[in-house]
Protein backbone atom coordinates (compact mmCIF):
# COMPACT_ATOMS: atom_id res chain seq x y z
CA UNK A 1 0.00 0.00 0.00
CA UNK A 2 1.05 3.70 -0.60
CA UNK A 3 1.89 5.93 2.66
CA UNK A 4 -1.12 8.41 2.83
CA UNK A 5 0.77 10.53 4.75
CA UNK A 6 3.52 10.35 2.59
CA UNK A 7 1.69 10.60 -0.36
CA UNK A 8 -0.72 13.50 0.57
CA UNK A 9 2.92 15.41 1.47
CA UNK A 10 3.92 15.12 -2.12
CA UNK A 11 0.79 16.34 -3.48
CA UNK A 12 0.99 19.01 -1.45
CA UNK A 13 4.17 20.34 -2.80
CA UNK A 14 3.17 19.34 -6.63
CA UNK A 15 0.30 21.31 -6.36
CA UNK A 16 2.16 23.99 -4.47
CA UNK A 17 4.17 24.32 -7.69
CA UNK A 18 1.42 24.63 -10.02
CA UNK A 19 -0.59 26.94 -7.88
CA UNK A 20 2.10 29.07 -6.55
CA UNK A 21 1.21 31.73 -8.92
CA UNK A 22 -2.26 31.52 -9.66
CA UNK A 23 -4.99 29.43 -10.89
CA UNK A 24 -4.49 27.31 -14.25
CA UNK A 25 -4.79 30.29 -16.44
CA UNK A 26 -5.32 28.56 -19.81
CA UNK A 27 -8.02 26.60 -18.69
CA UNK A 28 -10.16 29.23 -17.29
CA UNK A 29 -9.43 31.29 -20.15
CA UNK A 30 -10.87 28.48 -22.64
CA UNK A 31 -12.98 26.22 -20.30
CA UNK A 32 -16.76 27.36 -19.09
CA UNK A 33 -16.95 27.44 -15.61
CA UNK A 34 -19.93 24.94 -15.45
CA UNK A 35 -17.88 22.44 -17.94
CA UNK A 36 -18.40 18.50 -16.71
CA UNK A 37 -16.24 15.92 -18.82
CA UNK A 38 -15.17 12.28 -18.34
CA UNK A 39 -11.45 12.03 -18.37
CA UNK A 40 -9.34 8.75 -18.97
CA UNK A 41 -5.81 7.85 -17.87
CA UNK A 42 -4.66 5.70 -20.64
CA UNK A 43 -0.95 4.27 -21.25
CA UNK A 44 0.09 4.36 -24.54
CA UNK A 45 2.67 1.79 -24.11
CA UNK A 46 2.48 -2.04 -22.30
CA UNK A 47 4.30 -2.38 -18.97
CA UNK A 48 3.15 -2.64 -15.16
CA UNK A 49 0.82 -0.27 -12.92
CA UNK A 50 2.10 1.88 -10.11
CA UNK A 51 0.65 4.76 -8.56
CA UNK A 52 -2.81 4.24 -10.16
CA UNK A 53 -4.20 5.78 -6.41
CA UNK A 54 -1.45 8.34 -6.22
CA UNK A 55 -3.13 9.69 -9.50
CA UNK A 56 -6.61 9.05 -8.00
CA UNK A 57 -5.59 11.01 -4.94
CA UNK A 58 -4.85 13.89 -7.03
CA UNK A 59 -7.82 14.08 -8.30
CA UNK A 60 -9.55 13.79 -5.22
CA UNK A 61 -7.89 16.58 -3.80
CA UNK A 62 -8.93 18.98 -6.57
CA UNK A 63 -11.96 18.08 -8.20
CA UNK A 64 -15.25 18.71 -6.63
CA UNK A 65 -17.69 16.24 -6.81
CA UNK A 66 -15.68 13.46 -8.21
CA UNK A 67 -17.12 10.52 -9.79
CA UNK A 68 -14.84 7.34 -10.00
CA UNK A 69 -15.73 4.83 -13.05
CA UNK A 70 -12.90 2.77 -12.95
CA UNK A 71 -9.89 1.85 -11.42
CA UNK A 72 -7.16 -0.08 -12.11
CA UNK A 73 -5.49 -2.57 -9.45
CA UNK A 74 -1.62 -1.56 -9.13
CA UNK A 75 1.14 -4.46 -9.86
CA UNK A 76 -1.17 -5.22 -12.99
CA UNK A 77 -0.41 -4.97 -16.78
CA UNK A 78 -0.70 -1.56 -18.07
CA UNK A 79 -2.35 -2.75 -21.62
CA UNK A 80 -1.71 0.32 -24.64
CA UNK A 81 -4.98 1.77 -25.32
CA UNK A 82 -6.77 0.60 -22.44
CA UNK A 83 -7.81 2.98 -19.44
CA UNK A 84 -6.56 2.40 -15.90
CA UNK A 85 -8.50 5.21 -14.67
CA UNK A 86 -11.31 6.64 -15.37
CA UNK A 87 -13.19 10.07 -13.56
CA UNK A 88 -15.48 11.90 -14.57
CA UNK A 89 -15.92 15.89 -12.66
CA UNK A 90 -15.65 19.74 -13.60
CA UNK A 91 -13.75 19.92 -16.48
CA UNK A 92 -11.29 22.99 -15.22
CA UNK A 93 -10.62 21.18 -12.21
CA UNK A 94 -9.35 17.64 -14.21
CA UNK A 95 -7.47 20.15 -16.29
CA UNK A 96 -5.79 21.53 -13.16
CA UNK A 97 -4.68 18.21 -11.65
CA UNK A 98 -3.61 16.28 -15.05
CA UNK A 99 0.03 17.09 -14.90
CA UNK A 100 0.37 16.18 -11.39
CA UNK A 101 -1.46 13.09 -11.44
CA UNK A 102 0.55 11.94 -14.50
CA UNK A 103 3.57 13.18 -13.30
CA UNK A 104 3.41 10.24 -10.34
CA UNK A 105 1.50 7.55 -12.20
CA UNK A 106 4.08 7.77 -15.36
CA UNK A 107 6.79 7.79 -13.05
CA UNK A 108 6.03 5.03 -10.71
CA UNK A 109 4.64 2.89 -13.55
CA UNK A 110 8.30 3.40 -15.10
CA UNK A 111 9.95 2.41 -11.98
CA UNK A 112 7.15 -0.79 -11.80
CA UNK A 113 8.06 -1.86 -15.55
CA UNK A 114 11.81 -1.39 -15.37
CA UNK A 115 11.90 -3.82 -11.94
CA UNK A 116 9.31 -6.36 -13.74
CA UNK A 117 12.67 -7.03 -16.50
CA UNK A 118 14.65 -7.57 -13.76
CA UNK A 119 12.38 -10.14 -12.21
CA UNK A 120 11.94 -11.96 -15.31
CA UNK A 121 15.00 -11.60 -16.44
CA UNK A 122 15.88 -13.72 -12.98
CA UNK A 123 13.17 -15.77 -12.70
CA UNK A 124 14.15 -19.64 -11.52
CA UNK A 125 16.88 -18.77 -9.54
CA UNK A 126 16.84 -17.53 -5.45
CA UNK A 127 17.97 -13.98 -6.14
CA UNK A 128 15.54 -11.42 -5.31
CA UNK A 129 15.97 -7.78 -6.94
CA UNK A 130 16.02 -5.00 -4.57
CA UNK A 131 16.71 -1.18 -4.31
CA UNK A 132 18.55 1.14 -3.11
CA UNK A 133 18.62 4.68 -1.08
CA UNK A 134 19.21 6.17 -4.76
CA UNK A 135 15.82 7.83 -4.89
CA UNK A 136 14.67 10.99 -5.90
CA UNK A 137 14.29 13.48 -2.62
CA UNK A 138 10.63 13.69 -1.82
CA UNK A 139 9.65 10.52 -3.33
CA UNK A 140 11.68 7.91 -1.78
CA UNK A 141 8.58 5.74 -0.42
CA UNK A 142 6.76 5.77 -2.92
CA UNK A 143 9.53 4.75 -5.59
CA UNK A 144 10.08 2.00 -3.08
CA UNK A 145 6.41 1.41 -3.34
CA UNK A 146 6.39 1.04 -6.94
CA UNK A 147 9.44 -1.54 -6.90
CA UNK A 148 7.03 -3.97 -4.71
CA UNK A 149 4.66 -3.15 -7.63
CA UNK A 150 7.18 -4.60 -10.42
CA UNK A 151 7.94 -7.89 -8.10
CA UNK A 152 11.00 -6.30 -6.29
CA UNK A 153 11.73 -6.13 -2.71
CA UNK A 154 12.84 -2.80 -0.70
CA UNK A 155 16.29 -2.49 0.88
CA UNK A 156 16.17 -0.08 4.34
CA UNK A 157 14.17 3.77 3.63
CA UNK A 158 16.65 5.56 5.73
CA UNK A 159 19.63 5.45 7.99
CA UNK A 160 17.87 4.59 11.01
CA UNK A 161 16.10 1.17 9.87
CA UNK A 162 18.98 -0.72 9.85
CA UNK A 163 22.95 -0.84 9.89
CA UNK A 164 24.81 -1.07 6.43
CA UNK A 165 28.42 -0.49 7.19
CA UNK A 166 29.96 0.90 3.86
CA UNK A 167 33.46 1.02 3.27
CA UNK A 168 34.19 4.45 4.51
CA UNK A 169 33.10 3.52 7.59
CA UNK A 170 35.68 0.35 7.71
CA UNK A 171 38.12 2.79 7.18
CA UNK A 172 36.97 5.16 9.55
CA UNK A 173 36.89 2.08 12.17
CA UNK A 174 39.82 0.43 11.22
CA UNK A 175 38.53 -2.89 9.99
CA UNK A 176 35.36 -4.84 8.85
CA UNK A 177 35.86 -6.60 12.52
CA UNK A 178 36.14 -3.47 14.38
CA UNK A 179 33.28 -1.53 12.10
CA UNK A 180 30.81 -4.73 13.22
CA UNK A 181 31.95 -4.45 16.69
CA UNK A 182 31.30 -0.96 17.10
CA UNK A 183 27.86 -1.07 15.24
CA UNK A 184 26.61 -3.76 17.41
CA UNK A 185 27.06 -1.99 20.42
CA UNK A 186 25.87 0.72 19.37
CA UNK A 187 22.44 -0.73 17.86
CA UNK A 188 22.70 -4.66 18.60
CA UNK A 189 19.09 -4.40 18.00
CA UNK A 190 18.95 -3.35 14.12
CA UNK A 191 19.74 -5.37 10.59
CA UNK A 192 23.61 -5.23 10.24
CA UNK A 193 24.69 -5.68 6.81
CA UNK A 194 28.48 -5.21 5.98
CA UNK A 195 30.00 -4.41 2.32
CA UNK A 196 32.95 -5.89 1.23
CA UNK A 197 35.60 -5.07 -1.78
CA UNK A 198 36.89 -8.61 -1.83
CA UNK A 199 37.23 -12.20 -0.45
CA UNK A 200 39.91 -11.51 2.28
CA UNK A 201 36.40 -8.96 3.73
CA UNK A 202 34.45 -11.30 2.99
CA UNK A 203 35.62 -14.27 5.50
CA UNK A 204 36.15 -11.42 7.57
CA UNK A 205 32.88 -10.54 7.79
CA UNK A 206 31.84 -14.34 7.88
CA UNK A 207 33.72 -14.88 10.78
CA UNK A 208 31.74 -11.99 12.59
CA UNK A 209 27.99 -13.97 12.07
CA UNK A 210 27.00 -10.95 10.13
CA UNK A 211 23.05 -11.40 8.71
CA UNK A 212 23.67 -9.79 4.87
CA UNK A 213 27.45 -9.56 3.07
CA UNK A 214 27.32 -6.95 0.10
CA UNK A 215 29.66 -7.71 -1.99
CA UNK A 216 30.74 -5.09 -3.50
CA UNK A 217 31.55 -4.71 -7.70
CA UNK A 218 32.20 -8.79 -7.70
CA UNK A 219 32.49 -10.28 -11.09
CA UNK A 220 30.33 -13.30 -11.37
CA UNK A 221 32.68 -15.75 -10.47
CA UNK A 222 33.84 -13.86 -7.54
CA UNK A 223 30.00 -13.96 -6.25
CA UNK A 224 30.01 -18.14 -6.79
CA UNK A 225 33.13 -18.15 -4.42
CA UNK A 226 31.62 -16.01 -2.15
CA UNK A 227 28.90 -17.71 -1.96
CA UNK A 228 30.35 -21.55 -1.32
CA UNK A 229 32.14 -19.54 1.24
CA UNK A 230 28.84 -18.71 2.71
CA UNK A 231 27.19 -21.86 2.80
CA UNK A 232 26.39 -23.05 6.47
CA UNK A 233 26.78 -20.05 7.99
CA UNK A 234 23.08 -18.07 7.85
CA UNK A 235 24.59 -15.14 6.40
CA UNK A 236 22.86 -13.91 3.45
CA UNK A 237 24.81 -12.40 -0.34
CA UNK A 238 23.97 -9.16 -2.21
CA UNK A 239 25.55 -8.44 -5.09
CA UNK A 240 26.14 -4.92 -6.03
CA UNK A 241 28.23 -2.45 -8.29
CA UNK A 242 27.49 -1.68 -12.10
CA UNK A 243 24.96 -4.46 -12.48
CA UNK A 244 23.28 -4.45 -15.89
CA UNK A 245 19.95 -6.60 -17.62
CA UNK A 246 22.14 -8.30 -19.66
CA UNK A 247 24.67 -10.00 -16.96
CA UNK A 248 21.62 -10.20 -14.14
CA UNK A 249 20.72 -13.92 -14.87
CA UNK A 250 24.46 -15.01 -14.80
CA UNK A 251 24.89 -13.03 -11.38
CA UNK A 252 21.78 -14.50 -10.29
CA UNK A 253 22.80 -18.02 -10.75
CA UNK A 254 25.44 -17.80 -8.66
CA UNK A 255 23.19 -18.36 -5.88
CA UNK A 256 23.12 -14.99 -4.04
CA UNK A 257 20.36 -14.02 -2.62
CA UNK A 258 20.15 -10.52 -3.80
CA UNK A 259 20.70 -8.01 -6.75
CA UNK A 260 21.48 -4.63 -5.38
CA UNK A 261 20.26 -2.36 -8.59
CA UNK A 262 19.88 1.35 -7.88
CA UNK A 263 18.99 2.13 -11.17
CA UNK A 264 15.35 0.85 -10.74
CA UNK A 265 14.58 4.39 -8.85
CA UNK A 266 17.63 6.63 -10.50
CA UNK A 267 17.63 5.71 -14.08
CA UNK A 268 14.22 3.81 -15.08
CA UNK A 269 11.97 5.86 -18.15
CA UNK A 270 8.92 6.86 -17.54
CA UNK A 271 5.72 5.02 -18.42
CA UNK A 272 3.93 6.80 -20.72
CA UNK A 273 0.29 7.36 -20.00
CA UNK A 274 -2.20 10.31 -20.88
CA UNK A 275 -5.32 11.63 -20.05
CA UNK A 276 -8.23 12.25 -22.85
CA UNK A 277 -11.15 14.02 -21.91
CA UNK A 278 -14.47 13.16 -23.51
CA UNK A 279 -17.82 15.05 -23.00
Amino acid sequence: MIDRDDLARVIRTALEEDLRYGPDATTEATVPADAVATAEITPRQPGVLAGVPAALAVFEQVVPDLVVESVAEDGGPAVAGQPALVLRGNTRALLTAERTALNLVCHLSGIATATAEWVREIAGTKAAVRDSRKTLPGLRLLEKYAVRCGGGVNHRLGLGDAILIKDNHVVAAGSVSKAIAAARAHAPDLFLEVEVDGLAQLDEALSEGVELVLLDNFTASDCAKAVQRAQGTGTRLEASGGLTLAVAREYAQTGVDYLAVGALTHSSPVLDLGMDLRG
